[in-house]
């Protein structure tokens, strides 16, 4: 931090028993406490004549504060940067998939400087292995009772409002999938503060044994998982990244079985990957292998009786809803394709399947971005008239086109001069042909797996659900 002494025009005191460094950068003094008898913070300690005899260091675990030197030791036992124990739970790149140094590309050039005759190759590999796939997605749109009174607050603005649209729809999906219920643990992926787990709670009202797992590799501010204290639901925060999750070892899944429900709210990138891999391989191959009751017992209870029989009523078959699968179900919105890994993907078989590998696979997820940054313009101006920002986001969770612009995405420089409307339907098309690789993925594991558009484009630009129930439960009107 750039810092310097009280400079000549500043104005007023340090508070009292404040640090009396002057922070140019931030216009005003430092905040933070002086020792009794000390003019400044150990942090600025070396600008004071009488400090100069001990030395301040920065911290070889994190660069970004100082310490005494002669106290290095003692520190790097109470550093909160220090390496903490692992949980149980932790295993090293369980959900990493297998890395194959022989398909690792060479350097590749952005697509901004790729030569043009490259780049018309790839275009036509995309057009003739997306001929099959259906570009048009299901309008999938919905909302659900619970989140009536907060979407109608005359208070929200536009960003909040956004939000609680894409919520309600998230909800109102689940629901329609009957993956709404007593007995079983929803996992949050990509949890942020909390949100979508708990509009699925009010929603669940006094449902019996209802545990929630929040997975987010990073500390988050302002979470709402705190404020629950119904005796019917769990909340559980686990601060740690998917591809080192293993479900099987936390002690409520390992101890109660409960069949899994996998959510997410705008899930970037590899996480997608990473989470479903946690999902069916980690978690569901292992419970299937060594489950030792009979299923159906399981999940059964007097409020379970009545659900499985109102899914009989809804057009369900009741006797293949008993059937218990360590997944129940996967509902989770889709994001930032661009930020895909060829090692996380696992659609790796579909993509070889098509005569594609890992160097079509980074330009593919490259270009996805296409199909936002082109309206990005449009988006920008209409927020601004509103007074808010595309970008703006209520939980930080949102990836709604900002940032994905490289410099191959500027206006006027786009390759090969293609026209806007053509590039955005390239992009929809890489994102296309990614998700299908999910779907297989998912299909032959004994998933039945859909995309559809769960939200509309005003909303959020990336508006696809991906959903997947095992392959014996009811159809829910759904169609893989």
């Amino acid at each position: 931090m750039a810092a310097s002494a009280p400079a000549p025009h500043a104005t007023g005191f340090p508070a009292e028993g404040r640090c009396g460094f002057y922070v140019a950068k931030k216009k005003r003094f430092c905040r933070m406490v002086a020792a009794a008898g000390r003019r400044f913070c150990g942090e600025h300690a070396g600008a004071a004549e009488e400090e100069n005899a001990r030395k301040r260091i920065l911290c070889p675990l994190d660069p970004k504060h100082t310490v005494y030197e002669d106290q290095l030791a003692k520190h790097l036992k109470k550093c909160n940067s220090r390496e903490k124990p692992k949980p149980d739970f932790f295993i090293q790149d369980i959900n990493a998939g297998l890395k194959d140094e022989t398909e690792i590309p060479e350097q590749l050039v952005p697509i901004s400087s790729l030569p043009e005759e490259q780049l018309e190759i790839l275009i036509k590999k995309l057009k003739k292995v997306s001929e099959g796939l259906n570009s048009t997605l299901k309008d999938q749109i919905m909302s659900h009772p619970a989140l009536h009174d907060a979407l109608n607050d005359p208070n929200n603005g536009d960003s909040a409002t956004k939000h609680l649209k894409q919520q309600a729809s998230i909800l109102g999906n689940i629901e329609k999938l009957k993956l709404l219920g007593p007995r079983r643990c929803f996992v949050e992926f990509g949890a942020g503060k909390g949100k979508l787990s708990h509009w699925v709670d009010v929603a669940l009202k006094d449902a019996e044994e209802v545990h929630f797992i929040l997975v987010e590799k990073v500390p988050t501010r302002f979470k709402v998982d705190g404020k629950h204290r119904k005796e019917n639901a769990v909340f559980q925060r686990l601060q740690i990244d998917i591809q080192h999750l293993c479900l099987n070892r936390i002690p409520v899944l390992s101890r109660e079985k409960l069949p899994v429900v996998g959510i997410g709210k705008h899930l970037c990138g590899a996480a997608t990957d990473l989470a479903l891999r946690c999902l069916v391989e980690t978690y569901g191959a292992s419970r299937e292998e060594g489950r030792e009751e009979p299923s159906a017992k399981r999940i059964r209870n007097d409020k379970a009786d009545r659900s499985l029989d109102a899914a009989a009523e809804d057009g369900g078959d009741s006797s293949e809803a008993e059937a218990w699968a360590p997944v129940a179900g996967i509902v989770v919105a889709l994001c930032c394709h661009h930020r895909c890994d060829w090692r996380h993907y696992v659609g790796k078989d579909y993509f070889r399947a098509q005569g594609l590998g890992a160097r079509e696979f980074h330009y593919f997820q490259r270009m996805s971005s296409w199909a936002t940054c082109g309206m990005r313009t449009a988006a920008v101006e209409a927020s601004s008239a509103l007074g808010t920002s595309e970008d703006e986001s209520e939980d930080g969770e949102e990836h709604d086109g900002g940032g994905h612009r490289g410099p191959e995405d500027r206006a006027g420089t786009w390759p090969g001069g293609l026209p806007g409307a053509e590039k955005e339907r390239l992009g929809r098309l890489c994102k296309l042909l990614i998700d299908q690789g999910r779907l297989q993925y998912l299909q032959r594991r004994g998933f039945r797996a859909a995309l559809q558009r769960y939200t509309d484009p005003a909303v959020s630009l990336e508006n696809v659900l991906l959903t997947a129930l095992p392959a014996q439960a009811p159809a829910a009107g759904t169609t893989a």
